[in-house]
């Protein structure tokens, strides 16, 4: 038999599309408190919103009748025909998130209206109780406590009260950026996450991400008709190896796009590299008629009329303001551009005939074809051989550490390592292999004793997001285990006293910065949370390709590569050493 839904059950169905965490809660408050016109907004979370979430506001609030009407499903002050559709310019419109919370938690609403009416309104399982008299707060509070008490299946999804409060730190964060004239505050368990005062958007970015941003920052500005776009992407300097720090708005309303996100990647294209992302603030100010948000009731999900032409534009505009700062790079060529007959890159020739003076070469053999891509990308074919290769010489073992002989040791483009051995020779990756010493000493040192430090003479400071900071102080016990010497400050930020002895002093900052980039991204990738730490520690402290090394430190760096446990493979599985027997070397001469 088909029977109604009661008046609860729909509720709480209609909670599960609108609100999937603490987070949502926080989002849907404030983008209430945004819509009634508020300049200051305080949050406070108890247990990551387990407990309790509280958003106040100094808005135009509510009057006292009609709070009952606040709280029930698609009752709304925003719109009131279809056609208010088309031309919504409010955060909020469909009237459902406060109903669909108060299905799902223990709700107190408090509101004074402009004419210091105020009142109060408690909520339980989505039920008002009795309108009650209470003090003058200029705004509304909203309380929510317990959620999910009531659907234990939805409670048990939840994470950590600190892996929640991260995504509602996320949150807060994309509205601070998106509104930079308002107010925020966040507080966490009595303990003071921001509070940022209305301010530009350049400083906005300094105060909610890091203080050193705004020296890196490219403005975006364009005006296309009734397009505008406005905002910050970063330089090179802020190229990341993990996303989140890409922020996209629509009429300050942030959302998700692939497009329009693909639109910025590709203006970087030439630029990074494959899983790396550049950092960008940029808002699209559009008519109400060119785009529908009324597509997921989360709303960060819009459908464009003419994308296309936001795509284009975007990637131009994106493109111009990289271009400026290229065009400042001596010899840097940003006209350069890839031909499409093939023939011929950009405007470069080659001087054939220089060459031809010397010895002959045709020209014609062994080149790229650009206007074929599968050449640019390894067949299966050519993956299982290069895996067999890779198979066959980790099989190929220098037997004894004494076969190496150190004396004869040479260093070659200032990258590779190479000495004699009694069957021929072998060549040293030189990064990898201290990448191999760096990454046991670090297991060592979390089993037992730390590794040796050496103190900075003058300390370094560091200051980091909510969310590298709550990540650092994860990792803090072992990062002292492979020789840092870190102590908290206030305000987010850290003084380095000491850093690994064996790492370069003035690379302090960067390999710090580089582990939390890399650890949330990548620890899954190792079996445990100390492996992963210390194959990211080994390969950002190690020494890189271009650092000239001394004979004497190539003897060592050998000696103690031989002492490792596996001296054949870096943590990331990339082969250190390649061997050349002497029939091999004879056959290639020829000496038969």
């Amino acid at each position: 038999m088909i029977k109604a839904l009661s008046e609860d059950l729909r509720n709480k169905i209609s909670a599960g599309e609108v609100v999937e965490r603490p987070s949502s809660v926080v989002k849907e408050l404030i983008e209430n408190s945004l819509d009634a016109g508020a300049t200051e907004i305080s949050i406070v979370i108890e247990k990551g919103g387990h407990h309790t979430i509280q958003v106040r506001d100094n808005g135009s609030g509510i009057s006292p009748g009609d709070l009952p009407s606040a709280i029930r499903r698609f009752h709304t002050s925003k719109i009131e025909s279809v056609n208010d559709l088309f031309s919504i310019d409010t955060l909020g419109f469909r009237g459902e998130a406060l109903a669909s919370i108060a299905s799902i938690s223990e709700m107190s609403l408090l509101s004074s209206n402009r004419d210091g009416a105020s009142a109060e309104l408690p909520i339980v399982n989505g039920i008002p109780g009795e309108i009650q008299p209470a003090a003058n707060i200029g705004g509304t509070e909203i309380t929510i406590r317990n959620l999910f008490y009531n659907t234990p299946a939805r409670k048990k999804f939840l994470k950590t009260p600190r892996t929640e409060l991260r995504k509602i730190v996320d949150v807060v964060r994309c509205y601070g950026l998106a509104f930079p004239d308002v107010e925020f505050k966040l507080l966490a368990d009595n303990r003071d996450v921001f509070h940022v005062h209305s301010e530009s958007l350049e400083d906005r970015i300094d105060n909610l991400l890091d203080p050193t941003y705004s020296r890196n920052l490219l403005p975006i500005n364009i005006t296309k008709g009734d397009y505008v776009f406005s905002g910050f992407i970063g330089n090179l300097n802020l190229v990341r190896s993990r996303p989140g720090e890409q922020y996209l708005f629509l009429n300050r309303r942030f959302i998700k796009d692939r497009l329009m996100n693909r639109a910025v990647y590709n203006a970087y294209e030439s630029l990074i590299k494959r899983g790396e992302y550049p950092f960008f603030v940029i808002n699209l100010l559009l008519p109400g008629d060119q785009v529908d948000v009324n597509v997921h009731p989360t709303k960060t999900e819009v459908r464009f009329k003419d994308e296309w032409r936001l795509f284009h534009l975007l990637k131009s505009e994106v493109g111009n303001s990289l271009d400026s700062v290229l065009d400042t790079i001596p010899g840097f060529d940003t006209s350069f551009q890839q031909s499409n007959s093939g023939s011929s890159i950009g405007d470069f020739s080659l001087q054939q005939s220089k060459v031809s003076e010397t010895i002959p070469i045709d020209l014609n053999q062994n080149t790229i074809d650009f206007n074929h891509s599968d050449t640019l990308h390894p067949t299966k074919s050519d993956i299982l051989r290069a895996r067999d290769y890779v198979t066959k010489l980790a099989e190929t073992r220098i037997d004894n550490q004494s076969t190496i002989a150190t004396e004869n040791i040479w260093q070659i483009h200032k990258k590779y390592i190479v000495s004699e051995v009694n069957s021929g020779l072998v060549i040293i990756d030189q990064h990898v292999a201290h990448e191999r010493i760096l990454y046991e000493d670090a297991l060592k040192a979390f089993e037992s004793t730390s590794m040796a430090s050496q103190t900075l003479l003058f300390p370094e400071t560091l200051e980091f997001s909510p969310d590298d900071f709550d990540v650092l102080f994860d990792v803090l016990p072992y990062l002292e285990k492979i020789g840092f010497k870190i102590k908290k400050q206030d305000n987010l930020s850290v003084r380095i006293d000491a850093i690994p002895s064996e790492m370069s002093i003035g690379n302090e900052r960067d390999v710090i910065r580089e582990i939390l980039d890399n650890f949330l991204k990548e620890r899954k990738e190792y079996s445990s949370f100390q492996e992963g730490l210390a194959a990211m520690f080994a390969c950002k402290a190690a020494i890189k390709a271009g650092d000239s090394l001394m004979r004497e430190e190539m003897q060592e760096l050998v000696n103690r590569l031989f002492s490792t446990k596996h001296p054949y493979y870096c943590p990331h599985g990339r082969p250190i050493i390649v061997q050349m027997s002497l029939d091999e070397l004879d056959g290639r001469f020829e000496r038969h």
